[in-house]
């Protein structure tokens, strides 16, 4: 009998002497992608085609990738959340920046010599999706009246997103949102019914007041907004926190009640019927429990919004997209028609636009909000898209995935057919001869039985034996 340490030893011997296991190089080197978005799926293009590029205003869209290349080129080191183009953007911007381009043609020039076309769409579709949105200009006060009654919060100082820091400017649009109570306990921020009715009233945090919650909740659905003072001053807001719920598109839930058609909806039919159903207006809001904290920002009535980046976003030429998947200076190439001259209208767009923006309602590889500018008109525009669009992202060439795929290695060629035949393969069970005759009995003869086996001898012990031993076993244990 061995002893634990001798088994030990023996184990450890034998372990010892197993042979290592064989690593198998593989025939080809892993080369990382060099981009991969989430969900999505891309094609590569030629400028040729992409449809309407030629016939663009290059120049303003070079304008408006200059804007963004001020903080891309001002960053240091490597974002923490770099995203499928991480920081190649760098690149292109430092050309753009040392640049004077003043016409049309080399701006044109410059996209194409320092990006690449890749159609971009979501998995398993073949078209993105786009809305508009714009800067409204709203009547307001400083202090509560008869008339302006509808209180603009800024953001509560007990309100903490996780991840985020609380003195950081401009929260993130998603993530969950506590409110602190005492030193330790965090529970659910205040929806928006119950900030209507008052949780967070009398506590300092009011900027402004308006006139209606409706003008409020189109507001916090823009992100931004120009109060127009009964002082004849104007205040410029700009978004800084939610209260941590998920958007609920107030248009959709007209949708599926029957009460506007989906070919009719906009913002402007929005407006009419809570206008028009004050009651059911309160209703409808409150299905949507999200609901947006501002700040004010010292901008003139000359000065567009900022958006997420930091610049000012530029009409027409500014998008916002999913954060989670894109960077911020991103150019992409919308294809398609719009009702930009009425509803009814469908008006060729063919446009270079630059990803300066984000929104909660914004998710996917090729979905974006197209900006329009501040006012009516620019309302009017942008409340009535909801249009499936071609998108193109225009990718630096560091990063263009042709040039990767053309450092793989090229498999091995199959030899020809000359050789093959002086040196064949041969299969010895292939090459077997077929038997002349099959293993069927032959007509008129009688095939055996196939004698059954033996059955199994019984191996279980007698009743009394069995006892017998129990007993044993329980009495010497």
């Amino acid at each position: 009998m061995c002893s634990t340490e001798a088994l030990a030893a023996r184990y450890k011997l034998r372990r010892h002497a197993l042979p290592a296991p064989h690593t198998r190089q593989l025939p080809y080197p892993q080369l990382e992608l060099p981009l991969q978005v989430t969900g999505g799926q891309y094609e590569p293009l030629t400028w040729a085609r992409v449809a309407g590029w030629s016939d663009d205003d290059h120049l303003a869209a070079y304008r408006t990738f200059r804007t963004s290349c001020r903080p891309i080129v001002a960053e240091q080191g490597v974002s923490a959340d770099a995203k499928a183009l991480g920081s190649s953007l760098r690149d292109p911007c430092r050309i753009a920046r040392g640049l004077d381009i003043t016409d049309n043609a080399k701006a044109r020039d410059f996209f194409e010599r320092n990006f690449v076309p890749l159609r971009i769409s979501r998995l398993g579709e073949g078209e993105g999706f786009v809305t508009g949105y714009y800067e409204p200009v709203l009547e307001g006060s400083r202090i509560q009246t008869d008339v302006y009654n509808v209180p603009v919060y800024r953001r509560p100082s007990n309100l903490f997103v996780r991840g985020a820091r609380q003195s950081s400017t401009g929260l993130p649009n998603k993530g969950q949102v506590f409110r602190k109570i005492g030193r330790r306990k965090l529970v659910p921020y205040y929806d928006r019914a119950e900030i209507e009715d008052g949780a967070i009233a009398g506590r300092g945090l009011e900027i402004c007041w308006l006139k209606n919650q409706t003008d409020l909740l189109f507001a916090q659905i823009q992100g931004s907004a120009r109060i127009r003072l009964d002082d004849g001053t104007t205040l410029r807001l700009n978004y800084d926190a939610h209260n941590g719920y998920s958007y609920t598109p107030v248009g959709r839930i007209l949708i599926d009640r029957g009460i506007i058609p989906k070919e009719q909806m906009s913002m402007q039919k929005i407006r009419e019927w809570m206008e028009q159903n004050p009651d059911g207006a309160q209703e409808l809001r409150r299905q949507n429990r999200s609901y947006i904290f501002f700040r004010e920002v010292q901008l003139s009535d000359k000065d567009e919004a900022v958006g997420a980046q930091g610049v000012p976003l530029t009409p027409g030429r500014s998008i916002a997209v999913d954060k989670a998947l894109h960077v911020y200076g991103t150019p992409f190439f919308i294809e398609g028609e719009l009702p930009i001259d009425s509803e009814l209208s469908k008006t060729p767009f063919h446009r270079l636009m630059i990803a300066q923006d984000t929104g909660s309602a914004i998710t996917g590889p090729a979905r974006a909000d197209l900006y329009f500018g501040a006012g009516a008109d620019a309302g009017k525009v942008s409340g009535r898209l909801r249009h499936t669009m071609r998108f193109v992202m225009l990718v630096p060439k560091s990063l263009d995935p042709m040039e990767r795929a053309r450092k793989l290695p090229v498999p091995d060629e199959r030899p020809s057919e000359k050789i093959a035949k002086l040196y064949p393969q041969s299969d010895p069970h292939k090459d077997k001869p077929a038997p002349t005759t099959t293993p069927v009995a032959q007509a008129g003869t009688v095939a055996k039985p196939v004698p059954l086996p033996e059955a199994r001898p019984s191996i279980t012990p007698p009743r009394e034996t069995r006892r017998h031993r129990r007993y044993q076993y329980y009495r010497y244990r």
